[in-house]
């Protein structure tokens, strides 16, 4: 599956094309590429130190982490379902989303891109980076960082997103809100 070029390429043309309908506000069709149990998750990363750090002696070993990124059972940042992503999208055609209101305009850029077999046989594991530039009304410019795990699955012939788990690089978001989609 890893040395497939074709499905690598398959898979590439995918997620650039979500990007693309994100950027171009056409959420209604985005939000399709959803199967219907989705889960869309996103965590930060914990500022606990590593097992193996010697820059600072702590009594508690709790205060260490083997891993810093959230747990799926931990507060995320977003955690969505098919049916929260279309209540967000309505919400954005009422003109009520004063988050939104001037829209903010994104740029998604996906890279670092990696498949491999998932869990069925008409699933596979998609691992990508992101950066999402997004900028707002005059003066609002934010920056998100991180890696995203997708399991996409055949639905009818077509990929869909079964489940997405982003993670940012960052602790802290400057930004004002999190009203995007990534």
């Amino acid at each position: 599956m890893r040395n497939d070029p074709d499905l690598l390429r398959e898979i590439e043309q995918f997620l650039y094309r979500e990007a693309r309908l994100l950027d171009s506000r056409r959420f209604h069709e985005w939000v399709q590429l959803f199967t219907d149990d989705v889960r869309y998750f996103m965590a930060g990363r914990s500022n606990l130190y590593p097992k193996h750090s010697k820059a600072i002696a702590i009594l508690d070993p709790a205060r260490y982490v083997e891993d810093d990124t959230a747990l799926e059972d931990q507060l995320a940042i977003l955690d969505e379902t098919k049916e929260t992503l279309l209540s967000r999208v309505a919400r954005l055609d009422t003109g009520m989303a004063w988050a939104e209101d001037p829209p903010s305009r994104t740029r998604h850029m996906i890279s670092n891109i990696e498949i491999e077999a998932g869990a069925g046989e008409d699933e596979i594991n998609v691992y990508s980076n992101f950066l999402v530039y997004r900028s707002r009304a005059g003066s609002e410019e934010d920056f998100y960082v991180g890696a995203r795990q997708d399991a996409l699955r055949r639905v009818d012939g077509e990929w869909k997103i079964a489940r997405r788990k982003m993670t940012l690089d960052q602790n802290v978001l400057s930004a004002k809100n999190v009203s995007i989609f990534f």
